[in-house]
């Protein structure tokens, strides 16, 4: 930490001796503005004075690639750790300076400033996530003043912007066709008049896949969405303004996606291959949000946000559980990482043999979510004499649940690689529970700025009830006859602090402290995941050269791992105890437009870097396929030591060319120390990806995307059962047209 902190204080003092006192008293405040509760920043002035580490991806930038993977979006981002498992980014797992990764669960995840998991408290892993093409923004908040946002406030959170009311008359239509039949279209529509507005969009996202399954399979997807937002609102000369939003969203998606992976020779041979036995493989799945959102201005210094929100998510991903030979049954992970032990179960995954009736396991992971609560934030500001003051308390009463009522299919496979439906199952018999969370939630925070210094000073309180009400395998009908009930309390407060002293236009440092907190489950007296969080940072300019550099450092007294079936466990979503673990690491971004004096072109690139330190403190033993078994020292695993990206663009009025490029440093998976086993490791890559836009005129633009220009071979994950690959060579033209 101690050259961590250097590299700061250098950077931050070369900042100081470059400007002139001219420039020094020129310090323009801005007016303070109140932020909605469906925004964090709303922009890039207000994300680059927080007084907390934050990066916000504007419009601008998420049109330069047109991304629908959220993992390609994220990349450009210091302190974002992603590992990939489908290659278009449907589920993605996301850490936030060196937060478990596995299914985006230790974050808090938002759409508009909502919670957008499937259930946030009771069972947060990410098998739903918005479409990142339908978004306007990404606002990502790490630091001290995320105590704003919970429940999740360890790592950080994201908050997606959905597409907004226009505030003229704007339509746009767009479509793209490319490699493995990969298509989007999208179309919205909007419009603002004095007492009313509306927006409504729709989006088709889809593809064949780039997998290869017997007799060339679809192994792609087909994603719809539909979103709809009317707002009503007083005159602009109203003496007190205010305004109605309803949002409607739907979504329904059909993936032929597996848990099945590669064993390390298959993937050398052919990284893109699927065994047949994961023909029958899908996830089905429709999300449904509802929200309203009132906004009251009882002055320009005084807001009051009220949210209504309402989320349904149900799916089923049908897929490969287990292979059953002479009554031993064993689980896929465990076939594909010991294929010699496993020889003969290997040969019933490939379809090489005949195998005899039930020897397949498909379970049918039926699952039925819903979230729903009120949230409301109040936010009052003033002036005194070189101050500003600003109050900000919100409120959020919460509920969310998670219903199994699940069952297993058995299969039969020739030797032609076929499957047959030997024996169906009972729904209910798998799994047959009801988990379930009632959370209330306050913060209050208070923004202090005297001259050239800010201070925030903040408390979270959360009070979470968490359930299960076990039915058991035989209570199909759930009469409760046989029961099993449990319940665990949470009742928190989190605090933190950060601060902010702007030396100079160009020159800021900031930093924090603050507690980290992640609910635990419903098992009866479990802890939650505590630590304690410091950053220090600078923002500067120094000779056109605009950026920022940060350190961590998070102290966890209570790590907790889960026990999910995509990181090779049982899916039971048991918690247990780490211990302690210690974060730290490094975030750095520059940017700097190398044709800043021309006035036809710009020629801006961007640097960043993210380097990452993770080490458990004690040992233990755990079930769970991603750690296993930990000795004091070992370093967790799915968090490379090292990420860089590069971003270079040509900017005409006519014409954009855009290339991304990362390197994202090998990483172990499962716990350990040293050399990576080579059957621990996924190895590190380096991907290009290109775009291009055509301007004919403002309403029409021909668009081209290469994804993978170099048609990098690589792994990007070992679980949930298997090496994945990432996604080959693929290219995209489209066409845009805007009213």
């Amino acid at each position: 930490m101690r050259v961590t902190l250097s590299l700061i204080t250098s950077l931050f003092s070369l900042a100081l001796v470059a400007q002139n006192e001219k420039q020094s008293d020129s310090i323009q405040n801005l007016n303070e503005v109140i932020i909605s509760t469906n925004v964090i920043f709303g922009n890039k002035y207000v994300a680059e004075n927080r007084t907390g580490s934050a990066y916000y991806i504007s419009p601008e930038e998420l049109a330069k690639f047109n991304y629908t993977d959220i993992n390609r979006v994220l990349r450009t981002v210091p302190g974002v750790n992603i590992y990939e498992e489908d290659g278009f980014g449907l589920r993605p797992n996301i850490s936030l300076r060196g937060t478990s990764p596995e299914r985006s669960a230790k974050i808090s995840i938002m759409e508009d400033g909502v919670l957008i998991a499937p259930a946030p408290y009771s069972a947060p892993a990410a098998y739903y996530f918005p479409s990142i093409a339908r978004m306007e923004a990404i606002e990502i908040l790490k630091g001290s003043s995320q105590v704003q946002y919970g429940p999740f406030t360890t790592g950080g959170a994201i908050n997606m912007v959905s597409s907004q009311i226009p505030d003229s008359f704007y339509g746009r239509v767009f479509g793209s066709y490319g490699t493995f039949n990969t298509g989007q279209f999208q179309a919205k529509i909007g419009d603002s008049k004095e007492n009313f507005g509306y927006m409504v969009e729709y989006l088709n996202f889809n593809s064949d896949g780039f997998k290869n399954l017997l007799d060339n399979r679809n192994t792609g997807f087909d994603k719809n969405d539909v979103v709809a937002k009317f707002r009503v609102n007083s005159k602009e000369s109203a003496k007190i303004k205010q305004g109605l939003e309803v949002k409607f969203q739907f979504s329904d998606e059909v993936s032929n996606e597996t848990y099945l992976g590669l064993t390390d020779a298959d993937f050398d041979t052919s990284p893109y291959d699927r065994y047949a036995a994961s023909q029958e493989d899908r996830m089905v799945a429709s999300h449904v949000q509802f929200t309203a959102t009132h906004r009251l201005d009882l002055s320009t210094n005084f807001r009051i946000t009220t949210t209504g929100y309402y989320n349904r998510f149900q799916r089923n991903w049908y897929k490969l559980n287990d292979v059953n030979l002479n009554n031993t049954k064993v689980g896929i992970a465990d076939i594909v990482n010991d294929p010699t032990t496993y020889s003969d179960y290997m040969d019933v995954v490939k379809g090489n043999i005949d195998s005899g009736d039930n020897a397949l396991y498909v379970k049918a992971n039926n699952r039925l979510y819903y979230a729903k609560g009120i949230q409301t934030k109040l936010d009052y500001h003033f002036n005194g004499e070189n101050t500003f003051h600003d109050i900000e308390i919100g409120l959020r009463y919460h509920y969310d649940e998670e219903d199994r009522f699940q069952w297993v299919d058995k299969y039969a496979i020739n030797s032609n690689g076929i499957m047959t439906e030997t024996e169906a199952g009972i729904p209910g018999t798998d799994a047959n529970r009801v988990s379930s969370a009632k959370a209330f939630a306050a913060f209050a925070m208070y923004k202090f700025r005297y001259n050239k210094l800010t201070i925030t000073p903040g408390l979270r309180y959360e009070n979470i009830v968490l359930l299960r009400d076990d039915y058991g395998k035989n209570d199909v009908s759930r009469t409760g006859i046989d029961i099993a009930s449990r319940e665990n309390n949470v009742d928190v407060f989190i605090p933190g602090i950060g601060f902010n002293y702007k030396f100079n236009n160009s020159a800021t440092i900031f930093g924090g402290i603050h507690k980290g907190f992640s609910p635990p489950s419903n098992q009866v007296g479990q802890e939650p995941e505590e630590s304690i969080n410091y950053e220090l940072g600078s923002r500067f300019s120094i000779f056109g050269i605009k950026g920022e550099v940060v350190a961590f450092y998070n102290d966890y007294s209570n790590l907790l791992g889960s026990d999910l079936a995509a990181t090779g466990g049982t899916g039971s979503l048991e918690q247990f105890n780490a211990g302690e673990v210690a974060v730290k690491g490094l975030e750095a971004l520059f940017n700097y437009d190398l044709l800043a004096s021309n006035t036809k072109f710009s020629l801006p690139i961007s640097l960043g870097y993210t380097y990452t330190n993770t080490e458990f403190l004690n040992s233990f033993g755990s079930n769970d396929d991603l750690w296993g078994t930990v000795e004091a020292g070992d370093q967790l695993p799915y968090i490379p030591e090292h990420q860089f990206n590069i971003m270079l663009s040509l900017e005409h009025d006519k014409y954009e060319l855009n290339a991304s490029s990362r390197y994202l440093g090998a990483f172990r998976t499962k716990a350990g120390s040293g050399a990576i086993p080579q059957n621990e490791k996924v190895d590190s890559n380096f991907v290009v990806d290109l775009s291009a836009k055509y301007h004919f005129n403002k309403h029409l633009s021909l668009t081209s995307n290469l994804i993978n220009v170099f048609d990098a071979t690589y792994a990007v994950s070992r679980v949930p059962a298997g090496l994945r690959p990432g996604h080959p060579f693929g290219a995209n033209l489209g066409l845009e047209f805007r009213l």
